[in-house]
């Protein structure tokens, strides 16, 4: 009697140098080495914005600020003193107009990342990385041909998913290899 075993997947082996050991971009994401060593910032799905919560805390935040100022203008209307008054009015003007755009500024900063996270996904899933030659590439050549660094494959994750602008000023510097785009031609912020 014969026993059949299991279909292995294949092993993925590193078109640079020819490493079996390479992993998966997601799984080298979850290892708290790669945490400490700054590869996971580095390898980055997408920019961290803040949470509701957050989004929440910052408005009750600027509302007690806005309150303080509206105590001072009352304060100035009690005791006659223009001075508080008037201050405390601009105080509290300018207190509300500023959470109101940091609260709107992170409520569209969630958004734009809650849009781009199927493509941004669907290429940091496909990707391994090798750690011989610390390069990002895509088994079989699909979504993207060839080798990056761990900075070119975030510049080309976060430009295909629509964060270019949340990109930080040292990946300015970092140029993409030609064909590594992978959406339509004239795709939002493609680089």
């Amino acid at each position: 009697m014969t026993t059949e075993r299991a279909p292995r997947a294949a092993e993925v082996i590193c078109p640079g140098c020819g490493a079996a050991g390479v992993r998966a971009v997601p799984e080298v994401c979850a290892d708290r080495t790669a945490m400490r060593d700054g590869l996971a910032d580095r390898l980055a799905r997408t920019p961290e914005v803040a949470s509701r919560f957050d989004g929440w805390l910052h408005f009750l935040e600027g509302m007690v600020m806005v309150g303080v100022g509206v105590a001072l203008a009352y304060s100035g209307v009690e005791s006659r003193k223009p001075l508080y008054t008037i201050g405390g009015s601009l105080l509290a003007v300018l207190l509300l107009v500023g959470t109101i755009v940091v609260v709107r500024g992170e409520g569209r900063d969630r958004a734009l990342v809650t849009a781009g996270e199927p493509r941004a996904d669907a290429l940091w899933r496909s990707a391994y990385y090798c750690p011989g030659c610390a390069s990002v590439f895509c088994a079989g050549g699909t979504p993207w041909q060839g080798l990056l660094t761990p900075e070119q494959f975030k510049k080309l994750v976060w430009t295909e998913a629509g964060y270019a602008k949340q990109l930080e000023e040292r990946f300015e510097d970092v140029d993409l290899p030609p064909g590594t785009t992978t959406g339509p031609p004239g795709s939002r912020d493609h680089a």
